[in-house]
């Protein structure tokens, strides 16, 4: 997907907020959105998103579906959270039984089943972010796209932010992030576009020396270990289970890293695997660690706001068709 010299303004005179960017994000790829408040960072997400026409220049090869996360969730709408997220599955092309099945998948893994009845309106912050997020998921995107997605998450939300990232782009999608809170700064290969006085320069992500650890964790761990490692921007092979002592490779073997993005039927996305914190080692065994990622579920286009059309239907607001 490519920026192509787009310029935005808001006002026929007012002043241009971004001026002739031009940037690009393959497959497979994460891109961080760095700048200070105000430079143009959530106006470039838009624009990327489909939520916002450029005011010249053109965005090449946007995928089908978006999944769009504003910074702040737009919750003043007349909406219980499962009619909303319904309504949500249901523009994204989702049959009555799988948005059932995308509800419950994103609602339980983000810790809001107790909320499905409970109006927008009457959600906290961090709850409201929670459902902001589910929406994008609900069918998988092709590009999702995240203006500050840590503000107002509790620790357990903060910690999925990056397995979503991690299913995304391991379907070979694409992911946009703002970020100020440096949550991101050490995704392996992320590229950085950074924003100031509406220009965007862009830069691939620093090449570093890539190290595989193996390390052995107790099976009722696995998934929290994980979780913390991609959390802290490690990325993940495999999961296996220790080979019977004596047969395993030799203490010393050197272990090389694979490439590329992809999926085993067991575990989740391959990768590269930098070395974890000396928190996450095990007993000096070794198994690399990973999580099955659990079925990805199926997420909305471009749009978070449902509207009612004059014959009195609900569909959602500025879904990019």
């Amino acid at each position: 997907m490519r920026l192509e010299n787009v310029s935005v303004r808001y006002h026929r005179r007012g002043p241009w907020v971004l001026r002739q960017a031009n940037a690009q994000v393959e497959p497979g790829e994460v891109a961080v959105v760095l700048g200070r408040n105000g430079a143009g960072k959530s106006t470039l997400l838009q624009v990327a998103a489909g939520v916002l026409r450029p005011t010249r220049g053109r965005v090449v090869d946007r995928p089908r579906h978006v999944g769009w996360v504003p910074e702040r969730f737009p919750a003043d709408q007349p909406f219980t959270v499962a009619y909303y997220l319904t309504a949500m599955a249901r523009v994204a092309g989702l049959s009555a039984a799988e948005a059932d099945r995308a509800v419950d998948e994103w609602t339980s893994r983000l810790g809001i089943a107790g909320f499905r009845r409970v109006r927008l309106t009457d959600l906290s912050k961090g709850t409201a972010q929670k459902v902001g997020l589910a929406q994008a998921m609900l069918r998988l995107p092709g590009l999702l796209v995240l203006d500050e997605p840590w503000e107002g998450l509790d620790a357990a939300a903060r910690d999925l932010v990056p397995l979503v990232v991690d299913e995304v782009l391991a379907a070979g999608g694409r992911v946009l992030v703002s970020d100020h809170r440096n949550e991101t700064l050490r995704l392996p290969g992320a590229r950085h576009w950074t924003v100031a006085d509406g220009t965007v320069t862009e830069r691939a992500g620093e090449s570093e020396g890539m190290v595989v650890v193996e390390v052995a964790v107790p099976a009722a761990r696995v998934t929290g270990t994980v979780a913390r490692l991609r959390a802290a921007g490690h990325q993940i092979l495999r999961v296996r289970t220790p080979e019977p002592a004596g047969d395993g490779p030799e203490a010393g073997r050197e272990c090389l890293p694979t490439t590329g993005a992809g999926t085993t039927p067991d575990a989740g996305p391959t990768g590269d695997v930098v070395e974890p914190d000396d928190g996450a080692a095990g007993d000096g065994n070794r198994a690399t660690v990973d999580a099955p990622v659990p079925d990805v579920g199926v997420g909305s286009d471009a749009g978070v706001g449902p509207r009612r059309p004059a014959d009195g239907t609900t569909v959602p607001d500025g879904v990019a068709r």
